[in-house]
Protein backbone atom coordinates (compact mmCIF):
# COMPACT_ATOMS: atom_id res chain seq x y z
CA UNK A 1 0.00 0.00 0.00
CA UNK A 2 2.88 2.20 0.98
CA UNK A 3 3.66 2.24 -3.07
CA UNK A 4 0.87 3.15 -4.74
CA UNK A 5 0.57 6.22 -2.27
CA UNK A 6 4.66 6.93 -2.70
CA UNK A 7 3.72 6.50 -6.45
CA UNK A 8 0.44 9.18 -6.44
CA UNK A 9 2.40 11.31 -4.03
CA UNK A 10 5.28 11.86 -6.75
CA UNK A 11 2.73 11.98 -9.81
CA UNK A 12 0.87 15.19 -7.58
CA UNK A 13 4.94 16.11 -7.21
CA UNK A 14 5.52 16.16 -10.82
CA UNK A 15 2.31 17.55 -11.85
CA UNK A 16 2.44 20.72 -9.42
CA UNK A 17 6.34 20.98 -11.35
CA UNK A 18 5.08 21.02 -14.52
CA UNK A 19 2.41 23.51 -13.60
CA UNK A 20 5.17 25.85 -11.73
CA UNK A 21 7.46 25.33 -14.33
CA UNK A 22 4.36 26.56 -17.39
CA UNK A 23 4.03 29.65 -15.24
CA UNK A 24 6.99 30.55 -14.23
CA UNK A 25 7.81 33.04 -17.21
CA UNK A 26 4.72 34.95 -16.22
CA UNK A 27 5.98 35.34 -12.54
CA UNK A 28 9.36 36.49 -13.90
CA UNK A 29 7.38 38.77 -16.09
CA UNK A 30 8.90 37.73 -19.01
CA UNK A 31 8.28 38.93 -22.81
CA UNK A 32 5.19 36.64 -23.54
CA UNK A 33 5.67 35.02 -27.11
CA UNK A 34 4.24 32.33 -28.95
CA UNK A 35 6.43 29.88 -27.93
CA UNK A 36 5.99 30.80 -24.47
CA UNK A 37 2.19 30.11 -24.52
CA UNK A 38 2.37 26.94 -26.47
CA UNK A 39 4.80 25.64 -24.02
CA UNK A 40 2.50 26.97 -20.79
CA UNK A 41 -0.70 25.62 -22.75
CA UNK A 42 0.56 22.45 -22.97
CA UNK A 43 2.52 21.76 -19.63
CA UNK A 44 -0.46 22.89 -17.71
CA UNK A 45 -2.74 20.17 -19.75
CA UNK A 46 -0.33 17.47 -19.28
CA UNK A 47 -0.18 18.10 -15.64
CA UNK A 48 -3.91 18.41 -15.14
CA UNK A 49 -4.32 15.16 -17.51
CA UNK A 50 -1.66 13.59 -15.18
CA UNK A 51 -3.72 14.46 -11.82
CA UNK A 52 -6.78 12.86 -13.80
CA UNK A 53 -5.14 9.63 -14.76
CA UNK A 54 -3.51 9.46 -11.15
CA UNK A 55 -7.14 9.67 -9.39
CA UNK A 56 -9.26 8.14 -12.33
CA UNK A 57 -6.86 4.93 -14.31
CA UNK A 58 -9.64 4.26 -16.36
CA UNK A 59 -9.48 7.52 -17.90
CA UNK A 60 -6.07 6.89 -19.40
CA UNK A 61 -7.32 6.60 -22.86
CA UNK A 62 -9.44 9.32 -23.59
CA UNK A 63 -6.57 11.67 -21.69
CA UNK A 64 -4.72 10.58 -24.09
CA UNK A 65 -6.14 11.68 -27.07
CA UNK A 66 -7.18 14.56 -25.52
CA UNK A 67 -3.44 15.51 -24.91
CA UNK A 68 -2.85 14.16 -28.53
CA UNK A 69 -5.00 16.49 -30.07
CA UNK A 70 -3.95 19.73 -27.69
CA UNK A 71 -0.25 19.36 -28.75
CA UNK A 72 -0.97 19.01 -32.22
CA UNK A 73 -3.61 22.05 -32.17
CA UNK A 74 -1.29 23.88 -30.21
CA UNK A 75 1.64 23.22 -31.57
CA UNK A 76 0.50 24.37 -34.97
CA UNK A 77 -0.92 27.12 -34.11
CA UNK A 78 1.20 28.96 -32.21
CA UNK A 79 4.65 27.65 -32.93
CA UNK A 80 6.62 28.60 -36.46
CA UNK A 81 7.00 26.32 -39.10
CA UNK A 82 9.86 23.51 -38.78
CA UNK A 83 8.34 23.00 -34.80
CA UNK A 84 4.83 23.01 -35.88
CA UNK A 85 5.27 20.22 -38.17
CA UNK A 86 6.53 18.27 -35.54
CA UNK A 87 4.22 19.02 -32.77
CA UNK A 88 1.45 17.67 -35.47
CA UNK A 89 3.45 14.70 -35.84
CA UNK A 90 3.66 14.23 -32.54
CA UNK A 91 0.21 14.84 -31.98
CA UNK A 92 -1.06 12.51 -34.76
CA UNK A 93 0.81 9.84 -33.08
CA UNK A 94 -0.40 10.12 -29.61
CA UNK A 95 -3.96 10.22 -31.36
CA UNK A 96 -3.25 6.83 -32.93
CA UNK A 97 -2.12 5.23 -30.00
CA UNK A 98 -4.76 6.05 -28.07
CA UNK A 99 -7.58 5.17 -31.15
CA UNK A 100 -5.11 1.93 -30.76
CA UNK A 101 -5.75 1.11 -27.23
CA UNK A 102 -9.64 1.77 -27.72
CA UNK A 103 -9.77 -0.95 -30.33
CA UNK A 104 -7.22 -2.95 -28.12
CA UNK A 105 -5.29 -3.52 -30.74
CA UNK A 106 -2.35 -2.27 -29.40
CA UNK A 107 0.88 -5.18 -28.06
CA UNK A 108 0.27 -6.36 -24.25
CA UNK A 109 3.04 -5.24 -23.06
CA UNK A 110 1.74 -1.49 -24.08
CA UNK A 111 -1.62 -2.23 -23.72
CA UNK A 112 -1.63 -2.84 -19.95
CA UNK A 113 -0.95 0.80 -19.55
CA UNK A 114 -4.09 2.02 -20.46
CA UNK A 115 -6.46 -1.13 -18.94
CA UNK A 116 -5.76 -1.04 -14.77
Amino acid sequence: MANVKMFKLLGVMLALMLIVWAISPFLRHETITNDIMATAIILILLAVAYFIILFNPSWTKAVFFFEGIVIGVSGYMLLAHPYNIEFVIVGVIIIIIAILAYLQKLPPSILKWFYR
